[in-house]
């Protein structure tokens, strides 16, 4: 019998594993300003981000923003960095992680991990890591329930460009948004009424959306729709009045028009109509992070009270709670329909 040696390049791995890969948008390395500049760049150039004339905003970028906005950007970050564990967001998707392995350990096919947008650990790196252990099949699962080209688009773009690049390419799956789904809505309404039983019911409950250009709905982006789901479906799940309810949109950048009501601003009407007591959460972010724990735990809840208010309740995001992982697993198990099988007790 002959036997045939095998080449010294030969691929050691077999190609029957499952990756599941969690991409997040992203977070500086540090809050120092060089690690702000990097990311601020990272992220400022991505034409998903900001779709100006290029050439224009090449200048824009590379002039007056990159060098102050890392400054100021920085001050904000260093308010809700943790000094033995960094960013949030980071740490945050990191415990997601770990507690989702936990919920898949029986299942040795599936590996999972996480990337972020911008900043490291790149989408390409980790992409490289699941097919160098033999992920034949990928899944990939944006954090975001809502879709909008500058988010959801932004990371299959960056898949798909890792595609171009592979001789033999693993299949791929991307998980649609969620924004309508009934278990997301459930756990952000319960999630509310947690904070409500802890806090108390407030006058008013402001349900804040990330902010895009008003231009992008024109131009036939679903984000506004489906944040305006997400905001009734809440508002319904908890038999919230229509005249105690708000959906507003914040973090604007530039001059350009973005989608209103602005946060910001509604903030400061209620306050300066009589408005006591508000409660606002942030359901477009499965993950604390600088938009949620400083710009509308610090910033807004100071505006709030400048302008007469006297008490502003953030409720926290799902992050790595039991709801949460609860969510991300039933998501993940319904997406790996017909590449695996599970059973009840999985």
């Amino acid at each position: 019998m002959r036997i045939i040696n095998k080449p010294p390049d030969h691929l050691k791995n077999s190609f029957n594993k499952v990756g599941v890969l969690l991409v997040n948008l992203g977070t500086p390395e540090g809050t120092d300003y060089f690690s702000m500049r990097k990311y601020l760049n990272e992220f400022l150039s991505d034409r998903r981000v900001i779709d100006v004339f290029k050439p224009l905003w090449w200048l824009i970028l590379n002039g007056p923003i990159l060098l102050f906005r890392p400054s100021k950007s920085g001050k904000a970050y260093k308010r809700i960095w943790n000094n033995n564990k960094g960013s949030p967001l980071k740490y945050i998707t990191e415990s997601q992680i770990s507690k989702l392995g936990k919920e898949f350990k029986a299942n040795n096919n599936i590996i999972l991990d996480y990337a972020m947008r911008y900043g490291q650990p790149s989408i390409v790196s980790k992409l490289d890591k699941l097919f160098d252990l033999g992920c034949a099949k990928i899944l990939i699962f944006p954090l975001y329930p809502q879709y909008a080209a500058s988010t959801t688009a932004s990371v299959q773009d960056e898949v798909y460009k890792w595609l171009l690049n592979k001789r033999w390419q693993p299949a791929i799956r991307t998980i649609a948004p969620w924004y309508d789904y009934k278990n997301y809505i459930n756990s952000i309404s319960d999630t509310i009424r947690d904070s409500f039983k802890k806090n108390g019911k407030t006058d008013v409950l402001m349900i804040s959306f990330h902010g895009v250009p008003r231009r992008y709905l024109l131009l036939g982006d679903p984000y506004h729709c489906h944040c305006v789901k997400t905001g009734r479906l809440i508002k319904e799940n908890l038999k919230w009045p229509d005249e105690k309810f708000f959906i507003t949109f914040q973090s604007r950048f530039g001059p350009e028009q973005w989608l209103e009501p602005y946060t910001d601003e509604t903030i400061v009407k209620l306050a300066q109509q009589g408005t006591n007591k508000i409660t606002i959460a942030s359901p477009g972010f499965v993950t604390d992070c600088l938009e949620t724990l400083d710009e509308i735990k610090n910033e807004a809840k100071e505006l709030f009270i400048q302008n007469g208010g006297k008490k502003l309740n953030y409720v926290n995001c799902l992050n790595d709670t039991s709801r949460g992982i609860n969510l991300y697993k039933e998501l993940i198990i319904q997406n790996l329909q017909g590449w695996m099988n599970f059973d009840e007790k999985s």
